[in-house]
């Protein structure tokens, strides 16, 4: 689809990386820049180690300029937890998504089944696990370049000309426009300069792996900058689906961005800036990973119900990367936007607006059921969003204190389109015939009773189809503040504000066709095959709504013991607006909404935070430390059912959860031919209170107890508890222990007539086991992992860089997720992580 373009971008890209003698621009427009200072500075990563290509020979540490306040200032001097990932290190370790950036930055998870159904949480909070409801917020806010994205979608996206990345962890609602109560990604571009320069960049690889990037920047007048960056990005895909003769999960993507900045004068400087990007993915799918026992009748779990049909997975070994998904795939994803920034010094400060809007669209094709059988034949939910933001702040910094104000409006219009239909595969795979027999392979298990006619009649559920119909309309506006007063050169408290409306409007509609194309209403003369196709879709219709005030605070100390050692303390009281759920609610026994289930309460957040930073040996030596623990209440959690389509899962509220832990930050560079760093982070999340939450497989799939009554043990078939008490128990897709760790070393080198330096890098990460289920299950915990990336080249003062690459260079087998097959079969799906990849990339400055 992009061939036209990408073939282009590569022979331009080509054509500029060969250009080496040309000699690397120096000057970058105004101090003010974050992305100029951040070029200047980014060799001297203080938490991930990271070492500039190409910058030359230094000896002892250089501060990282960050914007984590809202103001440019070394990240040593700001009393955060904050991890800076530069632009380099991007480049050198394949980092170009978040869910990359999660092996270089330990305390960060990212998880995506696809792009819409994607999570990026913070120390295990941020969003619920799970499948994406857009009717909360996401906890972890997203900026680029001072721009609020709403859907995580644009985290799966190719970062694009990027400059440095800033992690920031905890609350930050007192800072950024949309509350940020799990933390935020702060990825800050490269800007349009006065001076021509330009980059470029090629990369290949095994599976058919392709990129290429190109920026160039300069003036077009004396007051007036442009800068224009384009990526392409595709790869083959990894898993191979027998059905389709498909390679899938492969990659296909293609971003651009322009930005126009006019300088008027040496006061005020606007920018507009553009962007548009598109994937066009063979994606997304899952192989078969294993069976567990449920509380399903035993002719009702997957090894009978896949006998009588006669249908065995083309692989049971997960890492033979081998499906036979009978759905079509895709993964249609547009993402792009406008903005206008306007800084202007005004008096002592500076006043900064930023007008953005943003659009997504989306356009998937999945199979729900997981297998080659036509149980599910469509799922489909194309959505589309716009969004708008106005961002109005003014900033001040002086010798006593400094302070940041700002208003913050957000509106958000969200329409989806739901088609979920049943193959012909799926009375024999929902309906139950009635009896606990073992079917023998091969056998029909058909029977006279009229159960057992109707899960043997394909035409009973062939053809269902539901057609759901939702829209969200999401409200927000913030008055946010935070002072930094210095009673003395060393002591400085921060205390900080915000106050915060929201509201959310919804609308939720499912209506239901039989195969002949008939509706099927609640209301009307009942039969046996319509109470089997109710099991499957109910209708339904709902229009939840929710608003409300909340006023938000912390409270930070700070000391500088000595220049290079700095102590502090947090306390925050923070808030994440309260929700809808979007994708419907439970019915009662009369298939009637249960309309107190259609809103989720606020999540009440306290934070607790002390850290120390600290600089040794001429700062060649860098080491953080901080510590933590997050108290949430009314935590929101994703409930799903197991149902194929009563409902795809919605929101509830657990009683209480806590994440608590260390992080620490190690680099060294003892001088300019060799730097090393090591990450690590423990976190202890847990619900701490949540009594009602969904059952794991193993508890799940019989008749629901009644009073009196005592569920069968797990995985025995027979009664099951209505819910379960997971209280304890470890957060989904957290890992107690996490580390990144690497290091580069260099040589002095000449290379056909070029001199330069030789050097070789090791970039590792490791984490422990996490559960990939809501509720812990015996079936769905994802063993701990370590992945090894290596590189080595070649680069020169002028900016050229020839280097060969490995990613997973030991060819790891681990999953990114396990997935629960629905209709509590004892299936389990999973999605594995990337192999071995290797290949080899030039780029040039110019």
């Amino acid at each position: 689809m992009h061939s036209f373009v990408r073939s282009s971008l590569f022979a331009t890209t080509i054509l500029a990386s060969a250009a080496i003698g040309l000699p690397s621009a120096q000057a970058k427009d105004g101090a003010e820049d974050v992305a100029a200072n951040a070029a200047s500075a980014i060799s001297a990563d203080d938490d991930q180690g990271t070492t500039s290509i190409g910058t030359g020979a230094r000896d002892r540490g250089v501060d990282i300029v960050v914007t984590a306040r809202r103001r440019n200032e070394s990240s040593q001097e700001v009393p955060l937890a904050i991890s800076v990932v530069g632009g380099d290190h991007i480049d050198a370790t394949g980092s170009f998504n978040v869910g990359r950036l999660q092996q270089i930055t330990p305390t960060l998870q990212f998880y995506s089944s696809n792009p819409r159904n994607t999570a990026v949480n913070i120390r295990g909070l941020g969003a619920p696990f799970g499948l994406t409801n857009d009717g909360i917020e996401q906890g972890v806010g997203i900026y680029v370049d001072d721009v609020y994205n709403a859907r995580v979608a644009s985290a799966t996206f190719d970062f694009l000309d990027v400059a440095q990345i800033e992690v920031l962890r905890g609350p930050q609602g007192t800072l950024y426009g949309k509350n940020t109560t799990a933390g935020a990604i702060n990825i800050t571009t490269n800007q349009p300069t006065f001076d021509f320069e330009g980059k470029a960049e090629v990369s290949v690889g095994n599976y058919n792996f392709k990129q290429a990037k190109a920026a160039i920047s300069g003036p077009l007048s004396e007051t007036l900058a442009a800068r224009l960056a384009i990526s392409s990005t595709s790869r083959r895909g990894t898993i191979y689906n027998v059905t389709s003769n498909r390679w899938i999960q492969s990659q296909d993507n293609l971003g651009l961005r322009g930005q126009l900045l006019w300088k008027p004068t040496d006061t005020l400087n606007i920018t507009f800036a553009g962007d548009y990007s598109v994937q066009d993915a063979a994606c997304c799918g899952s192989v078969y990973v294993r069976t567990g026992a449920t509380q399903r009748a035993l002719n009702r779990q997957f090894a009978a119900l896949a006998a009588a049909q006669g249908y065995a997975p083309s692989s049971t070994n997960a890492f033979d990367r081998r499906t036979d998904l009978d759905a079509n795939l895709n993964a249609g994803n547009k993402i792009g936007g406008a903005s206008v920034r306007v800084k202007w010094d005004v008096g002592p400060g500076t006043l900064t607006s930023v007008t953005a809007w943003r659009f997504w669209d989306w356009k998937p094709e999945n199979d729900r059921d997981f297998t080659g059988l036509p149980i599910v034949s469509k799922s489909q939910n194309p959505s589309q969003q716009d969004q708008y933001t106005q961002e109005l702040r003014y900033n001040y910094s002086g010798d006593k204190f400094d302070f940041v104000a700002g208003a913050f409006g957000f509106y958000q219009r969200i329409d989806t389109q739901g088609t979920e239909q049943h193959g012909a595969a799926s009375s024999r795979w929902n309906i139950n015939p009635g009896t606990n027999a073992q079917v023998p392979p091969g056998s029909s298990g058909c029977g006279p009773t009229a159960a057992n006619q109707l899960a043997c009649d394909p035409a009973t559920l062939n053809g269902l189809v539901a057609y759901n119909t939702q829209y969200l309309k999401n409200t927000s506006a913030a008055l946010y503040g935070q002072v930094s007063w210095h009673l003395t050169p060393e002591l400085t408290v921060q205390p900080g504000v915000r106050l915060n409306y929201d509201k959310k409007d919804g609308y939720y509609q499912r209506r239901v066709f039989n195969g002949a194309g008939d509706e099927i209403l609640l209301s009307g003369p009942s039969s046996a095959v319509k109470t089997a196709q109710l099991a499957i879709f109910t209708p339904q219709e709902i229009s939840p709504n929710f608003s409300d005030w909340n006023f938000s605070y912390d409270f930070n100390v700070s000391y500088k013991v000595t220049p290079d050692v700095l102590v502090y303390a947090t306390y925050a009281k923070s808030f994440k607006s309260g929700g809808i759920n979007q994708n419907g609610v439970p019915t009662d026994a009369a298939n009637n909404p249960i309309l107190a289930s259609a809103t989720v309460k606020p999540e009440s957040v306290q934070n607790y935070e002390a850290g120390i930073k600290t600089q040794f040996w001429d700062r060649r030596i860098i080491f953080n430390l901080s510590i933590f623990r997050t108290d949430i209440k009314n935590y929101q959690a994703n409930v799903n059912n197991g149902q194929f389509g009563v409902l795809r899962g919605y929101l509830a509220n657990a009683g209480a959860v806590r994440s608590q832990g260390l992080e620490a930050d190690f680099s060294v560079r003892p001088s300019e031919r060799f730097n090393a760093y090591v990450n690590g982070a423990y976190t202890d999340a847990t619900y701490r209170k949540f009594v009602d939450a969904p059952c794991p497989p193993e508890l799940s799939g019989g008749t629901t107890v009644a009073a009196g009554q005592v569920p069968a043990a797990a995985g025995t078939p027979g009664l099951s508890p209505a819910n379960c008490d997971v209280s304890g128990q470890r957060l989904p897709g957290v890992s107690k222990f996490s580390f990144s760790f690497g290091a580069e070393a260099n040589v002095p080198a000449t290379i056909l007539g070029k001199e330069g330096e030789a050097y070789v890098g090791y970039d590792g990460s490791v984490r422990t086991n996490f559960s990939s289920n809501p509720s812990a299950s015996a079936y769905t915990w994802v063993d701990g992992y370590s992945l090894s990336n290596f590189r080595a080249g070649f680069r020169t003062e002028a900016g050229f860089n020839v280097y060969g690459w490995v990613r997973n260079a030991f060819d790891q087998n681990y999953y990114e997720q396990l997935f629960v097959g629905p209709g509590n079969t004892g299936l389990i799906a999973g999605l594995p992580g990337d192999p071995r990849t290797w290949g080899f990339t030039v780029s040039s400055n110019f």
